[in-house]
């Protein structure tokens, strides 16, 4: 119930970062395209509509994200191997903000910042991975994968016996 309740209240996050994130970039953008701003003798008409598409990029890769993460609540089952891919990079990527936020805006924003961090972790670490599947069946005939019960743990090198009397 726990990761469940975890894995959605990181979609709903991820969707309200997104957000917020498009509305940055697209003032950003816009006050580049006003105040005629260049870095290095740059085009402010080429940085005004590259900051348009970095912000849609972040946000439809945190959309991505967002229903990755409610997918795999609504499921309750682990992610793919494509979808942990891209619930881990952009776990990398709110580490690598967080970094940058703490010098840039301030404690604020890294503690939320970090806060998605941890969200995203717990989503990926409540749900396991899913094993792999063997071909063939589960070891007995006519059991379907899974049926069978684990077998005891035996010791790495046998039976240990005192030498010693």
């Amino acid at each position: 119930m726990l990761r469940r309740l975890v894995a959605g209240l990181a979609a709903i996050v991820l969707v309200v970062e997104a957000a917020v994130l498009v509305l940055v970039h697209i003032v950003l953008g816009r006050t580049t395209a006003n105040q005629s701003m260049s870095i290095a003798g740059s085009d402010p008409d080429v940085m005004s509509k590259a900051t348009y598409v970095m912000g849609a990029g972040m946000g439809a890769f945190l959309v991505l994200c967002a229903v990755l993460a409610a997918t795999t609540a609504l499921r309750d089952r682990s992610p793919g191997r494509f979808g942990r891919v891209v619930l881990i990079s952009g776990a990398v990527a709110h580490g690598v903000l967080g970094i940058l936020s703490v010098a840039l805006v301030g404690w604020a924003a890294f503690a939320t910042t970090m806060l998605i961090l941890c969200l995203l972790v717990l989503t990926l670490t409540s749900y396991a991975a899913r094993p792999a599947r063997t071909g063939g069946n589960g070891g007995g005939e006519g059991d379907p994968v899974g049926d069978t019960p684990p077998l005891p743990p035996s010791p790495p090198f046998g039976e240990i016996k005192p030498t010693s009397p």
